[in-house]
């Protein structure tokens, strides 16, 4: 029964019908869709800075772009911020400033003068992170001795040894075995227009605490005499030589055609630099590919040019797919058809990648999150196509691929009864206390977002409620809500991400409304509603001593995301429901899409943040005919998992 007045389901009918439209748009000609994927400043600088260490002929008209978008991202601190209008942050300013001289900027230009005092008021480049140290290793402006030691050999130990790669997660995986290579060869860039930085460094100022925020005092202490140890051993040659051939084989086996090391950036600049420490010739078809890797990363516009730390094609895929079926429009089912059959065959089905180190028996059955990235599938993409699939019109066609996803998802579930993002149980925390994780980000534990995401499939393809995975789900997330009736926030920022995760679940495990914890989800998400309708959450929410919401401004896809949680509590009369969606009407641009400067994307929490150029286009589309389908029918029921 439709609960809209002619007026206003005409004006929601209308902006779904324009957003709708713009989103078909952008599909491509293969069927996927594909947004940019923008970080901070730290990667652009990087690729210039690569460029020099390898003494390649740099592009000087991409150089020039890249500067102009540099100089566009500097904050009003002075130097470079890890999000839209973030504080100023050490390592992300070192390395603009350091890829801007090279580039070609005076130093004594205001913009270089304002960072050069922000960083030495704050003690000098030394006092960077440890991956801006060892840059500045590689470039002789600092001492490796300023650089936590990580001894190639770890690659050789037995996986029972407490410090061992498959305690990690992917991502630090893939990062450290090239650089391993790296530190123990200790190389030094080329660096052919002779640039270096000693102005950023303070006299007298030693390297940064060796004890991070996040680190415990007692692990610290041990980790860090470790170390100091470390340093001073004489590693036999013959062993070192066997460590490196090591890396050297672990990195080919995964090196990822075009797509590259990891897919992600650092791990792909990291083999092209221990290819070249190597003596790997340019023209050697493990350099060269890896090479060309980094290259696809870079968005280059007319003005300006940035690299992005990865691409997100598969999600973005799966994304728009249900924002599209939520819509109904016959054309958008059509694009839908054409999206699910690009991902079919990007499935996984034929390598066991790492996370088969801790569960072997599991077959595979994954979709990753980039075009390629075989070793390294995800449960929260996965779980995403599947659900989509299993939506579709064409359901009955992908019911093998259904299956072997769901098989997958179900095989790396937790002890605890949730889901990591690309392995099962990887929560050995102490090993955040080593030096060389100052960034607080060595691990893939099961989070509240992925495991909301997990739940929900299990719900929608039909597990009983008697299931044991749907049950031990369900109560990991029951568990880990917060007082305050919210969820952390893994891979979005974040309560309001968080919470719209694991209330879209536990809706598809049967959850009612006025179920407690529905009820108290519900609650906190209309508490933080904005005075102009929408809903809004900083990246400063990842700190610390968080000790509850702090308001900031509206986003588009931050507004969609509390109203699909508020829908899925069962709220969609709410009027905190009504506010939001006048709020993304109003919101809408001419394009009939939604803009937003503000990070919503989370990599990782209080180090590294993402701005997906996509969530602002798709995610209101959704919201809006998730809230057009529920007051116009006869149920306030959400009949998926997410």
């Amino acid at each position: 029964m439709n609960q809209l007045n002619a007026r206003e389901f005409d004006s929601v009918e209308g902006a779904i019908r324009a957003a709708t439209d713009a989103i078909l748009a952008q599909q491509k000609p293969d069927g996927h869709w594909v947004y940019e994927l923008e970080a901070d400043a730290t990667i652009p600088a990087e690729y210039v800075l690569l460029v020099h260490y390898l003494a390649e002929a740099p592009n000087l008209e991409l150089e020039k772009k890249i500067g102009v978008y540099l100089r566009r991202i500097q904050g009003a601190h002075g130097g470079w911020p890890l999000y839209h209008e973030g504080a100023f942050d050490i390592s992300a300013t070192v390395k603009a400033y350091f890829a801007l001289k090279m580039i070609g900027d005076d130093i004594d230009a205001p913009h270089m003068v304002r960072a050069r005092e922000a960083i030495r008021a704050r003690g000098g480049a030394i006092e960077a992170n440890v991956f801006t140290r060892i840059l500045l290793a590689l470039f002789g402006e600092t001492s490796w001795a300023n650089v936590p030691t990580v001894p190639v050999e770890l690659i050789l130990l037995p996986r029972w040894f407490p410090v061992h790669l498959s305690k990690m997660s992917y991502w630090a995986r893939t990062v450290i075995v090239p650089l391993l290579v790296l530190a123990a060869k200790q190389p030094l860039a080329r660096n052919p227009r002779g640039i270096h930085i000693p102005e950023l460094f303070v006299p007298g100022v030693g390297a940064a605490s060796p004890r991070a925020p996040h680190q415990s005092a007692g692990w610290s202490f041990f980790f860090n005499a470790l170390d100091r140890v470390l340093k001073i051993v004489p590693w036999p040659s013959g062993l070192r030589a066997k460590a490196i051939e090591k890396c050297r084989i672990w990195t080919a086996e995964r090196l990822n055609g075009e797509d590259g090391l990891g897919a992600i950036y650092p791990a792909m600049a990291n083999s092209v630099m221990m290819y070249d420490v190597l003596g790997y010739p340019e023209s050697h078809p493990d350099r060269a590919i890896a090479r060309k890797s980094v290259e696809k990363l870079l968005v280059i516009k007319d003005d300006e040019a940035y690299c992005q730390p990865c691409v997100s094609p598969v999600w973005d895929t799966a994304l728009v797919a249900h924002a599209l079926l939520e819509t109904g429009d016959a054309r958008a089912l059509d694009a839908v058809t054409r999206g699910l059959n690009w991902l079919k065959p990007l499935q996984v089905l034929d390598v066991k990648g790492d996370w088969a180190e801790e569960k072997p028996d599991v077959r595979p059955g994954g979709w990753a999150f980039q075009y390629r990235n075989d070793h390294y599938p995800d449960l929260d993409d996965t779980a995403v196509v599947v659900m989509a699939m299993d939506r579709a019109r064409e359901r009955a066609e992908h019911k093998d691929g259904i299956a072997r996803g769901a098989e997958w998802v179900e095989g790396l579930q937790s002890r605890d009864g949730g889901w990591g993002a690309f392995d099962a149980d990887n929560s050995y925390y102490y090993l955040n206390n080593i030096p060389f994780a100052d960034h607080g980000a060595l691990l893939d534990p099961p989070t509240e977002d992925v495991s909301g995401r997990c739940v929900g499939m299990l719900a929608q393809l039909g597990a009983s409620k008697d299931d044991p995975r749907l049950k031990a789900g369900i109560a990991y997330l029951l568990k880990t809500q917060r007082e305050d009736g919210s969820w952390w926030g893994r891979w979005g920022v974040n309560y309001i991400y968080g919470t719209w995760s694991a209330l879209a679940g536990l809706n598809g495990a049967g959850l009612a409304p006025d179920h407690p914890t529905m009820a108290k989800a519900a609650g906190w998400l209309a508490a933080i509603q904005n005075a102009d309708g929408g809903w809004g959450e900083n990246c400063d929410s990842y700190k610390l001593d968080y000790k509850g919401y702090e308001p900031a401004p509206s986003t588009a896809s931050q507004t969609a995301w509390a109203l699909l949680g508020l829908m899925a509590a069962g709220q969609v009369d709410h009027p905190s429901v009504a506010r939001g969606v006048n709020y993304l009407k109003a919101t809408q641009q001419a394009d009939g899409l939604w803009n937003q400067a503000h990070y919503t994307g989370g990599g990782f929490p209080r180090v590294f943040y993402l701005n997906y150029h996509g969530y602002p286009k798709f995610f209101p589309l959704w919201a809006l005919a998730r809230y057009r389908n529920l007051k116009s029918s006869n149920s306030r029921r959400v009949e998926f998992g997410l």
